[in-house]
């Protein structure tokens, strides 16, 4: 009789779980490469929002400089 699907992955739970047991640093390392995964998008993600934000202020600047050139008026010389 073959065995299922579920009794597959739960005999591979129980083996990881086990050799986790066994060698805790093997997890702790797991451990803090999902941790700096997380810390990594965090990171990406804030700077993502800065430099669109960084991006919309240098557009803002530009148009209102734009606007006081445009309102300069330079006197003919006659």
């Amino acid at each position: 009789m073959n065995p299922g699907v579920s009794e597959e992955v739960g005999e591979t739970a129980r083996s990881f779980f086990d050799v986790m047991k066994q060698q805790p640093a093997t997890l702790a390392l797991i451990v803090c490469n999902f941790a700096l995964l997380v810390f990594i998008f965090y990171a990406l993600w804030k700077a993502g929002e800065f430099r669109d934000a960084l991006v919309k202020n240098q557009f803002e600047y530009q148009r209102e400089v734009s606007q006081l050139l445009a309102r300069c008026v330079v006197p003919e010389k006659k």
